[in-house]
């Protein structure tokens, strides 16, 4: 591991020797993931120009307290945007609904 490197420059080395495309929004180590009232992160494509977050056709990142995550599921039950995946948030630590993902 290079030693003049932060945790974030590792992780988009990563990303990018992975393949994987870059996502909109938050950052894998945003702050707002450390956030007293963040419970919930979500990854979710954005489906309509009325979407209130992002543009069309992002795969998008948001770390999210319990109201934002809630008008995510509206904004998703009015078809505006799909959520793909989606962890819960404590200390900073994600925890997978589901233990296969793909982001």
């Amino acid at each position: 591991m290079d030693k003049n490197k932060t945790i974030g420059e590792l992780l988009e080395e990563a990303r990018k020797k992975s393949g994987a495309a870059k996502l909109a929004g938050h950052d894998i180590m945003d702050l707002e993931r450390f956030a007293p009232d963040t419970r919930h992160m979500i990854v979710f494509d954005v489906l309509t120009h009325e979407s209130p977050v992002g543009c069309k056709g992002e795969k998008t990142r948001a770390f999210l307290s319990d109201l934002g995550y809630n008008r995510a599921l509206e904004n998703e039950r009015l078809e505006h945007i799909k959520i793909r995946n989606h962890a819960k948030v404590r200390a900073g630590n994600l925890y997978y609904d589901h233990k296969e993902h793909d982001l």
